[in-house]
């Protein structure tokens, strides 16, 4: 009888040993899994609005012909008003692990001369990584930021939604909240909206903010937008020609 209890005893202490690193392991793999933020913006900007501006911009060589918002990136965010930033100097931005994504990118991603003249879209792409794709790697490496970005560009035509509401990019004014709920029609919420000032001070529609949940999976209600610094009527300004190269930044 002692033989059998013994072998019961020490198969009791395997599972319970085997029960306790299964356990731990989940425990572990939750908390690197589980984002450490609240939710997301994902931000696309006029780049008639940069160009129309006292700044000016630069046209980037490569892009689509046709009119188009950009992406400007995707930002983690925290519910109090707050962000991460800058998150791990030791993963910065490789162009090569995004390699079969530029020639997309350079259409939908494109430099406007945000913060470089002559254009770079590399900068800005690094930029973006090394500030905001630094601080999301529990949801996304390299490849995946840059492709999500991609993914709801080709999911969410911005200018298609205004204009089916007959709100167009041809230097006319329209109500801030009639371009809201034009957006918040389709994605069902209300985005946030940033304006600028052209060269005569009126306000512009410059960067459209919308939600989405922690893993960038769905459009949710934004916890808080940006001080948009809008009128109640804005200039939808026109789409900068292609051979313009207005003030340099």
């Amino acid at each position: 009888n002692i033989k059998p209890r013994t072998q019961r005893a020490k198969h009791m202490r395997g599972i319970i040993i085997l029960s306790f690193l299964i356990l731990q392991s989940l425990i572990v793999s939750s908390s690197q899994s589980a984002p450490d933020f609240n939710f997301f913006y994902w931000v696309n900007y006029w780049p008639g609005a940069i160009c129309d501006s006292q700044k000016g911009c630069c046209p980037p060589t490569k892009r689509d012909k046709a009119s188009d918002f950009m992406i400007h990136g995707l930002w983690p965010q925290f519910n109090n008003g707050t962000w991460p930033a800058f998150c791990d100097q030791t993963n910065l931005f490789d162009i090569s692990k995004v390699s079969d994504l530029i020639s997309k990118m350079e259409k939908k991603w494109a430099e406007w001369g945000v913060w470089t003249c002559p254009s770079n879209e590399t900068n800005l792409w690094e930029h973006e990584w090394n500030k905001h794709g630094t601080c999301v790697q529990s949801v996304f490496n390299h490849h995946s930021y840059f492709q999500t970005n991609l993914k709801f560009k080709q999911k969410l035509n911005l200018l298609n939604i205004l204009k089916q509401k007959g709100i167009k990019p041809n230097d006319g004014f329209y109500g801030l909240d009639e371009i809201k709920n034009a957006i918040k029609c389709v994605i069902g919420f209300a985005p946030g909206i940033e304006c600028n000032e052209d060269v005569k001070g009126n306000k512009q529609l410059f960067q459209i903010y919308i939600c989405l949940d922690n893993y960038a999976k769905e459009f949710v209600e934004c916890p808080y937008v940006p001080d948009s610094s809008c009128a109640s009527k804005i200039k939808f300004p026109k789409f900068p020609k292609k051979d313009s190269l207005l003030v340099s930044l």
